[in-house]
This record gives structure tokens, C-alpha cells and sequence, in this order.
């Protein structure tokens, strides 16, 4: 039986450029794991070193590979879940300081820092703004 041909050098640097374009499939599945565990544990204080865990990933690998899976950072990722997670609760009446600590924020004013910067408004005025026009469509 005879031994197969040695790749050439073409193949070689395909093969690279293939891992360096695409990652390899079981390193996604990691990856994309630790932004399911974001996902569930979004109201806990979750640390970089634990998503490395769960993804099973050095730090400089896992976020390069998840800025370059998802076009954001971890936490970008993680804030911006919080926020979706806050805008419902506060569209359902809780109270906005409730809201901020029920979704992992550790304070109140950096909570409204980042929800104003991602919304465009404070969580006061979004839960108002939300019970007028929900008092509105009551009344129609």
C-alpha cells in the first residue's frame, strides 16, 4: 500500500489560512457555551476567568475568538443582555433600583450610566415613557 503524498506547500498554507479564518469547530461550541452561561447567569457576577473555564480557553484566546464570533467583547455582550433584561422588567412596572440590582449591576448609578448610553434614556424615563404608552393603548 503506498504512503500518501506530503501536502504541498499550497495545501500547507490553505490549511493554515483555514484555521486562522475559521476556528476550529469544538472551540466555537466552547465559546458559545460561555455565552449561554452568560445568558442564564446574567444577574450574577460573572468574571472573565469563568467564562474562560466554561469555554475551556485561555483569556487572550477566548476574547479574541468571541469579539471575533459575536463583534463584541464579553462584557459588551453581557451588558448589553442585562439592559434587554431590564428593559423588560421595567416595561412590567418594577421599580428601576429593583431592576438594577435583580440584573447584576453593583450600583445604581453605573446602572443608569450604561443604560442611558445604550438607550438613549434613563430607566426612569423609559418605564415612564412605556407606562404612557401603555396607558394609551388601555384607553383606545
Amino acid at each position: 500500500m503506498p504512503l500518501p503524498a506530503p501536502p504541498t506547500f499550497y495545501q500547507q498554507q490553505m490549511d493554515q489560512l483555514r484555521t486562522t479564518v475559521y476556528p476550529p469547530p469544538e472551540q466555537v461550541a466552547r465559546v458559545r457555551r460561555a455565552k449561554q452561561f452568560m445568558e442564564r447567569q446574567f444577574s450574577e457576577r460573572i468574571l472573565l476567568d469563568a467564562l474562560c473555564r466554561e469555554a475551556f480557553l485561555s483569556k487572550f484566546h477566548f476574547l479574541r475568538l468571541f469579539k471575533r464570533l459575536y463583534g463584541q467583547t464579553p462584557y459588551q455582550y453581557l451588558t448589553s443582555v442585562r439592559i434587554q433584561q431590564a428593559k423588560l422588567r421595567l416595561r412590567q412596572g418594577q421599580p428601576a433600583r429593583a431592576v438594577c440590582f435583580a440584573v447584576g449591576f453593583d450600583s445604581v448609578g453605573s446602572f443608569t450610566t450604561l443604560f442611558r448610553k445604550m438607550t438613549g434614556t434613563t430607566p426612569g424615563t423609559f418605564q415612564r415613557r412605556h407606562a404612557q404608552k401603555s396607558n394609551f393603548q388601555e384607553r383606545s
